[in-house]
């Protein structure tokens, strides 16, 4: 049996293959995971009577089509690279000089260079620029699916949007057909969650074993990006690592503060793996070289308390309110600093559904089914108003047909549990 090595360039293998055919993809079937998620998007087209979807959002372009290309680039620069969806056709308009990046995908039935209608690529001419961008996108719809359809729209410029609209285009926003696309996933997308999950949490072991009073939170948090981007992941989408009194409150992105004895220092993942796929959960770690105080492993235990009361009463079929008015009660004094969701859906990023706390789903809450192939993480952060601390825990999930599925592997800290 041949041993191929991947870590060399390989004249046998085509650029598609390249990017398919790693450690993380072998027993998956891509092909089949880039059909499933282009026939979801679809099927829920057709449940709205959409004609046709234009699509600029980097990762929804990736999960329709499997492709990608500069991805935060093209976030930033919209639009420079979309995709029009109908349901026999996927034209994808390719940055200028990267055409090339989409042969052999079978997602993908034609490749065009793009208009790029920002302020920066056409200056004061901007508004001619996505007249004309506009012209050219109703005029290919057009032709696709005949005049008077409904065209899904999202993330363009308002002038661009405003110029399809005066062409008589009926606008409906596409976040609704692509969310609720990407909220369930098939059997062979999970194996590329769990892949990308795998070399994640090795990522966070390599961090774990760097943790020491005297670095600081940047060099600490550069562990887990060398060790993502080494293993094939893509990039991580948030700077969620903090240490000692900048764990309380949550969202205090990881700077040059130096780490110091016995001190927890905690971090979210929000890491884009291998193949596209978020691998999000959170642990806190403590420094060392003492034990943990009595406040701290307060703090960790009703996390982790929490954490695992609200993933005891998922159930496939539930709906969002009940689960709700069973999750948790945070305590009073920890409230004011809760994390803002109880739980949410995750695929490619963090997506829908948004579950909430009970105290916040009258204000915020919207109601819903928990289905099978639904992937969820659920969040705790504890961490009382005016404290020094503060722990963050989450745990990400498959809902099956009978309950849940654990999903990631990385371990709770005895030291801070007892």
């Amino acid at each position: 049996m041949t041993t191929l090595d991947w870590h060399a360039e390989r004249a046998d293998l085509n650029d598609i293959q390249l990017l398919d055919q790693a450690p993380e993809s072998l027993g998956i079937d891509l092909g089949a995971v880039r059909r499933y998620r282009l026939g979801r998007v679809r099927a829920e087209m057709r449940k709205r009577a959409i004609g046709a979807l234009v699509i600029s959002d980097p990762v929804n372009i990736r999960y329709a089509t499997g492709t990608r290309n500069m991805q935060i680039f093209c976030a930033r620069n919209t639009p420079s690279r979309y995709l029009i969806v109908t349901e026999q056709r996927t034209i994808l308009f390719e940055f200028t000089g990267c055409e090339h990046l989409a042969a052999g995908y079978e997602t993908i039935d034609e490749v065009r260079p793009s208009m790029t209608a920002s302020f920066v690529a056409a200056g004061p001419d901007i508004a001619v620029r996505e007249k004309a961008w506009a012209a050219e996108i109703v005029a290919t719809i057009t032709e696709l699916v005949g005049p008077g359809a409904t065209v899904g729209l999202e993330r363009m410029n308002a002038g661009a949007a405003i110029a399809m609209a005066q062409l008589g285009v009926r606008i409906v926003d596409a976040q609704e057909p692509i969310e609720m696309a990407r909220a369930i996933k098939s059997d062979e997308e999970v194996k590329c969650v769990i892949a990308s999950l795998r070399a994640t949490e090795v990522a966070v072991g390599r961090l774990r074993e760097a943790i020491r009073p005297g670095v600081t939170e940047n060099e600490l948090w550069s562990v887990l990006h060398q060790s993502v981007i080494a293993q094939n992941g893509d990039y991580c989408e948030t700077r969620l690592l903090s240490a000692g009194r900048r764990t309380n409150p949550w969202f205090q992105e990881c700077s040059s503060h130096v780490i110091g004895e016995n001190e927890l220092v905690a971090l979210d993942t929000d890491v884009v793996g291998c193949h596209g796929y978020y691998s999000d959960f959170s642990r806190t770690f403590h420094t060392g070289p003492g034990k943990p105080t009595e406040a701290q492993r307060t703090l960790y235990k009703l996390a982790y308390e929490q954490v695992h009361h609200n993933m005891d009463i998922l159930k496939p079929g539930m709906s969002f309110r009940n689960y709700a008015d069973r999750a948790w009660n945070i305590p009073e004094k920890y409230h004011a600093n809760r994390y803002y969701l109880s739980a949410h859906g995750v695929g490619m990023t963090g997506e829908y559904p948004y579950l909430y706390h009970h105290a916040d789903f009258p204000a915020a809450g919207y109601d819903g089914e928990i289905l099978p192939g639904m992937t969820l993480c659920v969040e705790s952060y504890i961490g009382e108003a005016g404290g020094r601390e503060g722990v963050k825990l989450e745990q990400q999930l498959l809902m099956t047909e009978t309950g849940i599925r654990l999903l990631s592997e990385f371990p709770f800290e005895e030291e801070l549990l007892r």
